[in-house]
């Protein structure tokens, strides 16, 4: 490496004559900055999702030592909440903040990076990302719209939702008028129900005045900002919808590829860090707030398991709706394979370990 030469006393102090002494230092390289901004379809109420935008910026400008800075704006800030997606993808903004399963209008096999109906869970999602061929496939679908993805936080298993009324048997679906995204809304939509897609600000409103029937979002803590135990009666689990719901960090392409190697490093690993906090995140509110749901609010809501009959029938309508989908395009069949080949392959230790054990503390 080049050095410069200093000229300096020999008692360390600069001298423009007199008795010097010449040293070596090191040349100090200017490093590029960069400045993003990222938009997501959370409202600010969504404190664990929106606080998750903000958590990747805060951990990307510290361990980048102020190199990449991420301004990070709520839904309906910066643009509509839906909009993130294309601006990111057009590089109007670096970055953006959503759910795949949002997005599959434009390509049908975006829904299987979200979440898969009586699926993986949150850990067999992940596994498949990182050890399968789960991030590499999502990589090739999100190419064409100039964007790469990481995977986002894990909301964990969610709930089934909040209905107005009671739900005793599929049957109760139809005419039922539900929001709720990607293959799961599929499924309700062949049980006869009418699919709403809302963004997460607008839920509450649209339950209130009736304009939908039922709703799911994530989990008691997130419902519960949302307002949506005012709205309905009815919170019915498990989420066999979503059992292992991941949300998206998307960069434009170009933006991203700019990065010299150690900062696509930096934004790879805060991703990773930031699921890994919000899954605990949501394990700990979601405790909080159901205790507050059985509490302060036992009178006016009602926790409830959906049958087994009803759930079997939407396994049935889930296997015919999934595999129906999957033959919309060359990236849902491919997501499809991937998808049920590993799960195949870590079944196995997932019943006795993690499934066996739930199952006895159940017993027990």
């Amino acid at each position: 490496m080049e050095r410069r030469r200093f000229l300096v006393k020999a008692g360390g102090v600069l001298a423009a004559a007199g008795p010097t002494v010449a040293i070596d230092a090191p040349n100090v390289i200017a490093q590029p900055k960069f400045q993003w901004r990222m938009s997501t379809t959370w409202t600010p109420a969504l404190d664990v999702l929106q606080g998750a935008a903000q958590r990747l910026g805060k951990i990307i400008d510290e361990m980048s030592g102020g190199r990449l800075k991420i301004q990070v704006f709520a839904g309906g800030e910066l643009m509509p909440a839906f909009g993130c997606f294309d601006a990111a993808s057009q590089g109007t903004i670096e970055s953006f903040m959503g759910a795949p399963y949002y997005w599959a209008g434009k390509e049908p096999g975006m829904q299987w990076f979200s979440a898969v109906p009586f699926g993986l869970n949150p850990q067999g999602m992940m596994a498949w990302y990182l050890h399968g061929d789960g991030l590499k496939l999502w990589e090739e679908t999100y190419a064409t719209f100039n964007l790469v993805p990481r995977p986002g936080p894990s909301t964990g298993v969610q709930m089934a939702g909040w209905f107005r009324k009671k739900i005793n048997s599929i049957a109760d679906y139809k005419g039922l008028k539900m929001r709720i995204p990607g293959l799961g809304g599929k499924i309700v939509a062949a049980a006869g129900g009418t699919v709403v897609l809302t963004p997460g600000g607008e839920i509450y409103t649209a339950l209130e005045r009736g304009v939908i029937d039922s709703t799911e979002w994530v989990g008691p803590h997130d419902d519960m900002k949302l307002g949506l135990h005012n709205a309905a009666r009815y919170y019915y689990y498990p989420g066999w919808h979503e059992p292992g719901t991941t949300a998206e960090f998307g960069f434009n392409k170009k933006a991203y590829e700019s990065l010299p190697a150690d900062l696509k490093a930096v934004v790879d690993h805060a991703c990773q860090a930031t699921q890994v906090h919000t899954l605990m995140e949501y394990e700990y509110k979601n405790t909080v707030a159901l205790q507050k749901l059985k509490t302060e609010f036992k009178s006016k809501v009602e926790i409830l398991q959906l049958s087994q009959p009803t759930l079997k029938e939407l396994k049935k309508l889930a296997d015919t709706v999934v595999k129906e989908e999957s033959e919309k395009s060359p990236q849902a069949k491919k997501a499809y394979a991937s998808v049920k080949k590993f799960e195949a392959t870590v079944n196995d230790w997932r019943l006795i370990s993690e499934a066996a054990y739930h199952a006895q503390i159940a017993a027990a």
